[in-house]
């Protein structure tokens, strides 16, 4: 006859898992405490809890710092997908009630955080006035980071990643052009070689920039060296500031035509096109392959692919 055995099964709820995944994420009881609105004593009686209904310490107390032990590392790797697949039911159980209300988290590169997305939506909130949109923008490695990470639902950036996690969507095309001040020596010529743009102080994006990577892959596949040869002066956080420095005379750049448009249009800047090389590219959204996509994320990729032709 079998001997029995009374070992308790582990069991938690969803709030403790959302408790413990924000401490996670945060490093910190305080700043969990506030994401949940608890306070400090609470969130720390609730892992302690956590902690004895599963059978073994989760997190690592070092001083200010908490870190997942490698316990905690495998209940967060869950965690992650439970109450993913818990906010799913609840979206798509109001999508089946016809209920299309909630919020957005989304990011988008310097171009088209600032220069397309606005407009476009615009338009989805005309069409989804309950659904609100909470746009990040940075640079184009911050946002990848950030939707692999699950901080972002979904990013649109100016390159093609290479990172075997992430859907790519192709959106809307999109021309580099040199982009100089209309007093500039150059200012009658419609195009110049990039022997003349080496000889001329240069202004170039950051590192992580859609906008760089691409300049770079077809300035090295022009046979030359890439950003080697460009008398670089200065490098700048986003377009807005790189379209200053050319107004103020620091140097000319390779910008978005879709950035400079406003102020060609103006009369303040000029675009010109460089011998032999014609600069295009996409915009692209993405989001991360192991996560599932809540209906308000399909709503908003739906739109922007149905809308993309149109930009």
């Amino acid at each position: 006859m079998p001997i029995s055995r009374n070992i308790p099964s582990i069991d938690f709820d969803l709030r403790q898992l959302e408790i413990f995944r924000n401490v996670v994420e945060l490093g910190s009881f305080s700043k969990a405490a506030d994401a949940v609105f608890l306070a400090q004593a609470s969130v720390s009686e609730r892992i302690a809890t956590l902690e004895n209904m599963v059978g073994t310490r989760l997190l690592d107390r070092l001083g200010r710092q908490v870190t997942p032990t490698k316990a905690g590392e495998l209940l967060y790797k869950h965690a992650v997908l439970l109450l993913d697949m818990k906010r799913t039911a609840s979206l798509e159980m109001e999508q089946f009630l016809g209920v299309r209300k909630g919020d957005i988290h989304m990011g988008g590169s310097t171009i088209p955080g600032e220069y397309i997305l606005p407009k476009v939506l615009g338009g989805f909130h005309r069409k989804f006035p309950s659904i609100s949109v909470l746009l990040t923008i940075a640079d184009t490695g911050e946002i990848e980071r950030c939707v692999l990470n699950g901080d972002l639902e979904m990013g649109v950036i100016g390159s093609r990643s290479r990172h075997r996690n992430l859907i790519h969507t192709e959106l809307w095309q999109d021309e580099l052009v040199l982009t100089i001040p209309v007093q500039h020596r150059w200012a009658k010529k419609r195009v110049v070689s990039l022997d003349e743009i080496t000889e001329e102080p240069f202004i170039i994006r950051e590192a992580g920039s859609g906008t760089l990577k691409i300049m770079d892959t077809y300035l090295r596949g022009s046979q030359s060296k890439g950003l080697g040869p460009l008398n670089i002066v200065a490098r700048l956080g986003t377009s807005t500031a790189i379209k200053e420095g050319i107004k103020a005379g620091l140097g000319i750049s390779i910008l978005s035509s879709r950035a400079v448009e406003t102020e060609i249009k103006a009369g303040v800047l000029k675009a010109l096109k460089i011998k032999g090389l014609s600069m295009l590219r996409s915009f692209y959204v993405i989001r991360d392959k192991r996560r599932i996509a809540s209906p308000l994320c399909r709503a908003m990729l739906d739109f922007l692919t149905s809308t993309s032709k149109e930009k």
